[in-house]
């Protein structure tokens, strides 16, 4: 099973702590969407698409709804969402980051 409704994931605790990873992250894109900007000037779309992946399964676990299919568990998986959002705080880091996709 992917992910039981009854695991700590699922609790209040995890909850809590995807919402706070992710209120900051959602807040600096839309508010100043430049701190994204790699040092060409322009934006990794890839891994721009996956960090944003990353806010919105952030905030669908951050509210504590658990999709019932599989296939939407798995991809919105708190886990995943850590993952992606902590790519996200790695974009922010003055070198860029290292980067989940290259190019």
């Amino acid at each position: 099973m992917i992910g039981s409704v009854n695991s700590i994931l699922y609790r209040r605790p995890g909850c809590v702590l995807s919402l706070l990873l992710v209120s900051p992250l959602a807040l600096l894109l839309l508010i100043h969407p430049a701190v994204m900007l790699d040092g060409a000037g322009s934006y990794n779309h890839a891994q721009l698409m996956l960090v944003m992946w990353g806010i919105s399964a952030g905030f669908i676990h951050g509210v504590g709804f658990v999709p019932q299919h599989w296939l939407w568990r798995l991809l919105f998986h708190p886990a995943a969402a850590w993952l992606l959002m902590g790519q996200g705080y790695l974009m922010l880091l003055p070198d860029g980051a290292p980067g989940l996709v290259s190019g």
